[in-house]
């Protein structure tokens, strides 16, 4: 999930970027590391005191900005269906606006549960008033806090510095730096995001599920927007390092996964699972399953086929229904 995070930074000028870690960090370290072409700084926050503490743990991987001018981007690692469109967005009217602080912030439809961004006359943030302490006026807004911020580096730091765990949870909270900032006589800019969804968090299983399901129609827009046909795209699953050739029709029921490719032409379904396989230009797979298998050119494999890891179909070869297409050695 903070691979799709740190993806978003992708259409961003990020030269350096610091991931917090806590429990099970070394898992986390490895895993991103493995599925993330960024070079990344791990720091570790050893005792979890707040999203404030978070912050300052995170400045700690960061190179020192002796002009006091450079930005940081904070984001939390649960919101994989951030855009990078977005956070350039984010980054872009921060610049513009010569800000000390821009928030991305999301108008809900039920804002219930979330924090609530107070602005003053000229518009500027005011504060962040936690659901809880809100009063009835201050619940009636719909503008909501999503916890991803572009800071000036060299306010931030002694912002942290100022703030208190004077609050239930003992926690730093990294909303209290707002109010410090126009303490000083700083204005905090906020940048309400185009569709909110971008910004939902996941804490549960339902949420994953949720997220899971909006990433996978990106992908299989962006997939036909590029010319393959899709009659019932709801029903297809296709994984984020699968290639499609043009022309390559995919049928209901079909889920293509790990690192399969697909020719220019080929016809994959109904009811297909292939995992890791290379499907030949103008091929037909149907009604089958396969996994680290090769099918050639022009060839038509199913219904219910069965491809063993390892398994060649030859070009133009037909493989008749309820087969079992064994390795190479077999």
């Amino acid at each position: 999930m903070a691979a799709w995070v740190l993806e978003a930074l992708s259409a961003s000028d990020v030269a350096t970027i610091a991931v917090v870690i806590g429990h099970g960090g070394e898992d986390v370290s490895k895993g991103l590391q493995a599925a993330v072409d960024m070079p990344l700084s791990f720091v570790e926050q050893q005792v979890q005191r707040g999203t404030g503490d978070a912050a300052s743990v995170g400045l700690t991987g960061l190179p020192d900005d002796p002009t006091g001018m450079a930005d940081v981007l904070v984001l939390p690692g649960d919101t994989p269906l951030l855009r990078p469109e977005t956070i350039a967005d984010l980054v872009r009217r921060h610049r513009e606006a010569d800000s000390v602080c821009t928030l991305l912030t999301a108008r809900l439809p039920d804002p219930t549960g979330y924090g609530r961004v107070v602005r003053d006359s000229d518009g500027g943030v005011e504060r962040i008033v936690e659901h809880a302490d809100a009063t009835a006026d201050e619940r009636a807004i719909d503008e909501i806090n999503t916890s991803i911020y572009c800071f000036r580096q060299g306010l931030l730091s002694p912002a942290l510095r100022r703030i208190t765990p004077d609050n239930a949870q003992g926690e730093f909270y990294l909303t209290d730096v707002i109010e410090v900032l126009r303490s000083t006589g700083h204005r905090v800019h906020a940048h309400v995001v185009d569709d909110h969804v971008e910004c939902n968090g996941v804490n549960d299983r339902a949420q994953l599920a949720a997220a899971e399901v909006e990433l996978q129609r990106r992908i299989n827009v962006d997939a036909m927007k590029k010319g393959v046909a899709m009659p019932d795209p709801a029903h297809v699953s296709i994984g984020v390092d699968v290639q499609l050739g043009v022309d390559v029709t995919i049928l209901p029921g079909t889920m293509l996964a790990g690192s399969t490719v697909v020719g220019d032409g080929a016809v994959v379904g109904p009811n297909t699972t292939l995992t890791n396989c290379a499907i030949g230009a103008t091929a037909r797979v149907e009604n089958s399953v396969g996994e680290h298998a090769e099918v050639g050119p022009g060839a038509h494999v199913g219904p219910y086929v069965v491809l063993e890891a390892g398994a060649q179909v030859g070009s133009q070869e037909r493989v008749t229904a309820f087969t079992v297409v064994p390795n190479g050695d077999g």
